[in-house]
């Protein structure tokens, strides 16, 4: 039993090592197509911005009502810019985007291409001599890495300036004060810090949706399969690289 799960989850490991490698080489080498990397920049990045934005404002928020008592008890409201700020943009702002994405984006990506792999879409490219790597999957995974990307530095910003705000409203802290300890406390590095995770999340979320979409069998129900299955993936894979991140990152 134990054997069997883990030589499929080596076969796992592989087929998706392989496909990152192919994909990379139809960017590398410039078979992508263009217009399918456009398209889903749009589908992908405009269209998940408003829940990215809810997300990122209630982040910024519940971070100053968790630290709201401590910094009450203590009158460490000095320090309320750079505790929620550091959280935000080293951990939780990264992570919460990285989860709502990929439960928004990534169960959409595996569904759409399981849905051309069980309807023989997939064939037909193949029947046409058109790559499904390169006409489907590398632009999708290119897409997804940009627009995570840049949807966690919007996503940051909005979140500090919702922590900026709740603190004035519940705490009392005067926003200037909020932006000398954000300024003095903080460094570049803890932003960078949460960009490169992004980055490594949206990696993960992208090739974990095209791996198990593409891989698809068994037809309707075998594309419901391929999505739970991705939606878990990506989830235990944005935690593992979060940890392993975060022990290499100073």
């Amino acid at each position: 039993m134990i054997g069997g799960r883990l030589l499929a989850l080596m076969e796992q490991l592989g087929g998706m090592s392989v496909l990152a490698a192919r994909m990379v080489w139809g960017l590398v080498t410039l078979r992508a197509d263009r217009t399918e990397f456009w398209r889903n920049m749009y589908r992908v990045g405009v269209k998940s911005f408003p829940v990215v934005a809810v997300t990122a404002v209630l982040v910024g928020a519940i971070t100053v009502i968790q630290t709201g008592q401590v910094v009450a008890e203590f009158g460490a409201t000095s320090l309320v810019g750079w505790g929620t700020s550091f959280a935000t943009l080293r951990e939780i702002g990264p992570i919460l985007i990285g989860l709502m994405f990929s439960g928004r984006v990534g169960a959409n990506n595996t569904a759409e291409l399981g849905t051309m792999v069980v309807t023989e879409q997939v064939d037909a490219l193949r029947a046409l001599a058109i790559n499904p790597i390169d006409f489907l999957l590398a632009p999708r995974y290119l897409a997804i890495i940009i627009m995570m990307f840049m949807l966690t530095i919007i996503g940051n910003l909005m979140a500090l300036l919702a922590a900026a705000g709740t603190a004035y409203v519940l705490l009392g802290v005067d926003m200037r004060l909020y932006y000398a300890s954000f300024a003095e406390l903080i460094e570049l590095w803890d932003f960078f810090s949460g960009i490169i995770k992004a980055v490594g999340f949206g990696s993960a979320i992208a090739l974990v949706s095209c791996y198990f979409g593409i891989n698809t069998s068994g037809g309707a129900v075998g594309v419901g399969r391929a999505v739970n299955s991705a939606v878990v993936a990506s989830a235990v894979s944005i935690f593992v690289l979060d940890f392993l991140l975060s022990a290499m990152l100073p």
